[in-house]
This record gives C-alpha cells, structure tokens and sequence, in this order.
C-alpha cells in the first residue's frame, strides 16, 4: 500500500508541475501560435480551458485517494482486530 501512496504523490507532483509551467506559459506569452496578440480575455479562456483539462486527471486523483484511504482503514482494522 506504500508504494501506492508514493506513486499518487509523484502523479500529483508531476501533474502540479505541468499545471503550473504551462500556466506560466499562457501568462507570459504575448503572440500565440497562429501569431494573434494575447490579450487579457484571451489569456483568460485559454487558462479556463486548461483548467477544464486538468479536472479530469483531478477526478482520477481524488478518487484513487478515497481508495488508499479505504484500504489502508481496512488493513488497519483487521491488523488490530487480530
């Protein structure tokens, strides 16, 4: 189970690192790739779209959290109740 718990805190460290490089990355831009000018509005739907794109990956990492929750609970209460 420990391995487990170490591989979502490397998953959630990976994930944070690129939520956060490639919203510093939509920030600091001034031209986009089609060589439009970035302005505020624009830098806002596309950080609202990223955003939404990463609530996926959240889910999964949520739920495989209840998970470990549940089965280290379990473990525990059979460990004692031995």
């Amino acid at each position: 189970m420990k391995v487990s718990w170490i591989a979502w805190w490397i998953i959630n460290a990976i994930f944070l690192i690129g939520f956060i490089t490639i919203s510093v990355f939509v920030w600091t831009r001034s031209v986009d790739a089609a060589g439009f000018e970035q302005t505020y509005e624009t830098k806002m739907i596309s950080f609202i779209i990223l955003t939404l794109v990463f609530i996926i990956p959240l889910a999964v990492q949520i739920i495989w959290m209840i998970i470990n929750l549940v089965v280290a609970k379990n473990k525990k209460e059979n460990f004692v109740g031995r």
